[in-house]
């Protein structure tokens, strides 16, 4: 539901890297206390890639963008992009390298999780206010009972992926 959101993270030297995990494994609490931390204490940038671009390009091509975009504007070019996964952005002029579950080990791709999940949270909520009765301030949009069935009761969003089972199933 809704766009895409990827963080690009440079870690300040001073930053604690152990307080640093991956965003799935932290209570909503920590990650927004982490979230502010991060913040704080690093260079960030957030990237999205919107419903319309998900649709015509899928959600990896789009998320891959939304980390493109990230990248982009961070203020300082980074020595070197750690993205977390198997696939690359396509980036020229910029040295990258994927790692696989890279959330868990490198606390910098941890810290753009963090800032990606917590980002991506706070739209949700802001848009639970404006649709009432999808629960979205609590299942954060995610395809659970909850959810579907305030599809079925109140039909599809402008901010539903349409083309993501089970929305297409519903239509």
């Amino acid at each position: 539901m809704g766009p895409v959101y990827a963080a690009a993270v440079i870690l300040n030297d001073s930053i604690n890297k152990k307080l640093l995990k991956d965003s799935k494994s932290l209570t909503k609490d920590k990650r927004e206390e982490l979230y502010k931390y991060i913040k704080e204490n690093s260079i960030w940038a957030i990237g999205q890639a919107s419903i319309k671009e998900i649709e015509k390009i899928n959600i990896l091509h789009a998320s891959l963008l939304a980390m493109k975009r990230a990248i982009l504007k961070l203020k300082k070019k980074p020595s070197l992009v750690l993205i977390d996964g198997n696939k690359l952005p396509n980036l020229k002029n910029y040295n990258l390298k994927y790692v696989i579950k890279g959330d868990q080990k490198i606390s910098s791709i941890s810290a753009a999780s963090i800032i990606a999940k917590v980002s991506r949270d706070k739209f949700i909520t802001k848009l639970s206010k404006e649709f009432n009765g999808y629960g979205w301030d609590t299942n954060s949009g995610y395809g659970t009972k909850e959810h579907l069935k305030a599809i079925k009761k109140f039909g599809v969003t402008k901010y539903h992926r349409k083309t993501f089972s089970p929305i297409c199933d519903l239509l």
